[in-house]
């Protein structure tokens, strides 16, 4: 066994592999670009050393400085996490030089996986179902459109290179194909210096389901179950879940049976991963093989038992596998939330800061997390804005995505936006609850995307208790008598008569008519309230405002205040101040950089036409026209840093 390993690598995967390796009694070795200096796997990890400026393409992507910190330290191994080098067989052939090991498969398994077009090949050789398509890279718009006709709409067009969701494009029609050939080519040329891309069938009402396997040096291959990852965004994974609510057990059978028939075909040695797509029919066809640890890999440890990254560790030191088939067995559910500094309500752009507040979720039996960051760290624009992944952890699904909701609610993040209002969304989503998946889900339930939640119904009246009785210990701390008294609730611009009652088990709140029991602690101050509400266990989120309280809870926020009935009457009075009318102005949604402007000053546009392209996170943004109009002025050119809200350019009066 390695007495230290090296992590090429940061964020919540390094966090996650020194804590592995910490417990193996195995020491470690850390890498940081000039932004990571004080990061949390730098603090982790045993030793730590300096690679380069904060650009990844001069630091965390710069092999000879990677394997030169392996012979500094002494590193007898890598495990390179995923992302950056985890897939490049340069770097796993320049550690092999070096006498170092690569935590991971070897150099032909990753060449002949980590090519789309060839790895298909590969996959149809071995008699493993693929997918209908144009395996040859596409060499022009002309091509995309005569592949696409061939093919048959829709087709994807996806980058050879690609991952993680960039270079991939949807085409429904020739115009579109040429309009995804040229932005899936750019984007695959940017984030992988390799702007070949392919086209296949898109597969109606797919589900994303991906098998985990594991292969050893001394010729043992098993999978692990599968993963369910059809809750995606532009094709990046948002939720997924272990084992799938579609799979029967004759189809994990089948499928984990081709997942072990390719990893043999390409001598496969380590932990990896086998993608399908999966139509409604059942039917299902390769994708694509991982050669790395997943992102999602937790939720496949939490229904086996394994630690998928000690199982590396031993494989990588040429032990073998200590079990076989037979004895793999999936126990409960879990279901894994990517947590994002991105901003749900603005189209999911990234959100660059400094983390303000952070708390976790306490973990247990039923919560787990994963991260990378703490209070006060910053969130870079040079990386992906991942803050953490939120495992709920339960005996059965409904029971997992119970553990995820109330985790969701008791997670405090400030300081920078993210998605956590959207994963609740999702979480509470009656077609998620029941399993009717696929991976047009956000797409089509969000269609206009994501504009917020409030709560209704029960809940809402729940929660609108809780706040009365929260306002009310505010008052009594401010000199309001002790005993029971009349107020009325002033949540949102809605007025409601409540009478609010305090005592050593908590309070007794009459809204509307009704009697709602509460019982928990909190001070004013406190970011958390996490108690029974009803008989219904409630935690939310509480932050002061000018005049009252927000509360958070279920992905929702309500303003609430508690007024005498004199005061609420006035205050329905006050007039509501109106946002300054932005209308005529394109503006920047992100900060980024402006790759391109396709209009000039007195053109007119139409409903939907291209404007602007914006660079974010190595990921192209096309800007397009909201209606038909002039343009009057640009205020930004191509080659410009855009903030959030910059003007890029003015429409003319209507």
């Amino acid at each position: 066994m390695f007495d230290k390993i090296l992590i090429a690598n940061r964020g919540e995967i390094a966090c996650r592999v020194i804590r592995t390796a910490r417990r193996m009694g195995i020491k470690t070795v850390a890498v940081y670009s000039e932004a990571d200096a004080d990061a949390v796997h730098v603090r982790m990890a045993d030793e730590a050393v300096p690679i380069g400026p904060a650009p990844s393409a001069q630091s965390y992507l710069v092999i000879d400085r990677i394997v030169e910190a392996c012979r500094a330290t002494g590193a007898q191994a890598v495990h390179p996490g995923y992302g950056f080098l985890s897939e490049n067989p340069r770097f796993c052939a320049a550690l092999e030089a070096a006498g170092i090991a690569f935590i991971g498969p070897g150099v032909p398994a990753i060449e002949a996986m980590g090519d789309k077009i060839e790895s298909k090949k590969l996959a149809q050789a071995a008699g493993v179902s693929t997918v209908p398509g144009h395996l040859a890279p596409i060499l022009d718009e002309d091509e995309a459109v005569e592949v696409g006709r061939r093919i048959g709409y829709p087709v994807m067009i996806k980058a050879s290179a690609g991952g993680g969701g960039k270079g991939m494009r949807v085409a429904a029609n020739d115009e579109e194909a040429r309009e995804g050939f040229r932005s899936a080519r750019n984007e695959a040329r940017s984030a992988f210096g390799d702007d070949r891309v392919f086209a296949e069938k898109f597969i109606e009402e797919p589900r994303h389901i991906e098998i985990q396997v594991l292969a050893d040096s001394h010729g043992n291959t098993v999978y692990l179950g599968e993963r369910e990852c059809s809750i995606q965004r532009r094709h990046q994974k948002v939720i997924e879940e272990a084992p799938s609510p579609f799979l029967t057990e004759e189809m994990r059978r089948a499928m984990g049976a081709e997942a072990c028939a390719l990893a043999r075909a390409v001598g496969y040695r380590s932990a990896g991963t086998v993608e399908f797509i999966v139509g409604a029919d059942r039917s299902f066809y390769f994708l694509e093989m991982n050669t790395r640890l997943q992102v999602e890999h937790p939720v496949t440890e939490a229904v086996t038992g394994l630690d998928l990254v000690e199982l590396m560790i031993r494989i990588a030191a040429g032990e073998e596998l200590p079990f076989r088939q037979e004895d793999i067995r999936l126990d409960g559910w879990a279901i894994e939330a990517r947590v994002y500094a991105e901003d749900p309500l603005r189209g999911f752009l990234p959100s660059i800061g400094r983390l303000t507040r952070y708390r976790a979720p306490q973990e247990g039996a039923q919560v787990r997390v994963d991260t990378g960051v703490d209070e006060g760290g910053e969130i870079s624009m040079h990386y992906d804005p991942m803050i953490a992944k939120l495992i709920g952890i339960g005996t059965n699904r409904n029971a997992a995505i119970a553990s995820i909701r109330s985790a969701l609610d008791g997670f405090v993040i400030r300081g920078v936006n993210h998605n956590i209002p959207f994963l609740a969304a999702l979480m509470h989503h009656p077609r998620f609850v029941e399993g009717r998946l696929t991976t047009r889900f956000i797409a089509e339930e969000f269609p206009d995307g994501f504009h917020g939640t409030a709560p209704s119904g029960e809940a809402a009246d729940r929660l609108a208790a809780l706040g009365a009785a929260l306002l009310h210990r505010q008052a009594v701390l401010r000199g309001a008598p002790t005993g029971a008294r009349d107020w009325t609730l002033r949540a949102g611009r809605q007025n409601r008569p409540v009478t609010v009652a305090e005592d050593a088990d908590g309070w007794r709140v009459t809204l509307d008519g009704r009697s709602f029991a509460i019982q928990g602690r909190w001070r004013p101050g406190e970011l958390l309230f996490d108690g029974v509400v009803d008989g219904t266990r409630l935690v939310a989120q509480i932050d002061r405002r000018p005049v009252g309280l927000r509360l958070t809870h279920a992905g929702g926020e309500v303003d609430m205040a508690l007024l005498s009935p004199r005061a609420a009457a006035l205050a329905e009075l006050m007039p509501v101040k109106a946002p300054p009318d932005m209308s005529r102005f394109l503006l920047s949604p992100m900060p980024g950089l402006l790759v391109s402007v396709a209009v000039a000053a007195g053109e007119p546009v139409r409903a939907g036409q291209e404007l602007a392209v914006v660079e974010a996170m190595k990921m192209e943004n096309i800007l397009r026209a909201e209606r038909d109009g002039v343009v009057e002025a640009l205020h930004a050119k191509p080659g410009d840093s855009l903030a959030v809200d910059q003007k890029i350019l003015e429409f003319a009066a209507a």
